[in-house]
């Protein structure tokens, strides 16, 4: 089992192979496996590439994240500038149905609001837009219509599991309660819990995925 100390370095060094980032910005604290985040960035696409990159690191059970977002002058944008600029990553954007969603800036902040039928529209919605400059934070509040009874989400997820290789399916029960899916059981790692969960959120009518994965310790050979 690693250390807090090596899981500290891992992700460091992590954060660091990351060409979007600068390493610098970012604090790394380590306790019981638990990686907290701190610093300031100048995006809120840099804040989720450093989330993404501390949980690749094996060892680290979840992230506890106190990162603020600084815009710099070079990318301030008013937010009647940022609103255009969202209308139109969404007009362009060809798997969301921008016709069907409404958006609010408000300081830097964008909220999406709206209907749609898939969970993969609702993320690309979000995708579109979070990297734009002058950006601070995106409020995805976009719901899904449903689509199947709980019982035939429950299938199709679980069938998806199966299919994926990254993904240990014969650990993890998925259950279901209206449109919201529950997933229990042991994965390996922070990456795998986080697969799992965009398993989850890919079956039509999903509204929200609550994640009670554990990552399990590894056994060690002596």
């Amino acid at each position: 089992m690693k250390t807090d100390i090596q899981i500290q370095k891992d992700v460091m060094d992590e954060l660091k192979w990351q060409p979007f980032l600068n390493s610098s910005e970012i604090g790394v604290a380590v306790k019981h496996g638990i990686v907290t985040l701190s610093g300031i960035v100048d995006s809120f696409s840099k804040k989720l590439s450093a989330e993404r990159a501390a949980k690749k690191v094996a060892g680290v059970k979840a992230i506890a994240e106190d990162l603020q977002i600084g815009v710099s002058p070079a990318y301030w944008r008013t937010d009647a500038e940022i609103a255009e600029a969202v209308i139109n990553a969404l007009k362009w954007h060809s798997v969301v149905p921008d016709d069907k969603l409404k958006v609010k800036v408000e300081d830097g902040n964008v909220t999406l609001e709206g209907e749609v039928e898939w969970a993969y529209q609702r993320d690309s919605a979000k995708s579109a837009v979070q990297h734009l400059s002058g950006v601070k934070y995106v409020f995805n509040l976009i719901t899904i219509k449903p689509k199947l009874t709980p019982f035939e989400l429950e299938q199709k997820i679980s069938a998806a599991f199966r299919r994926n290789a990254t993904v240990d399916a014969g650990k993890i029960t998925v259950s279901t309660i209206g449109d919201k899916v529950i997933l229990t059981g042991k994965v390996r790692s922070a990456v795998e819990s986080d697969d799992a969960e965009d398993v989850a959120w890919e079956a039509p009518g999903v509204r929200r995925v609550v994640n009670k994965l554990t990552i399990e310790e590894p056994e060690l050979v002596y």
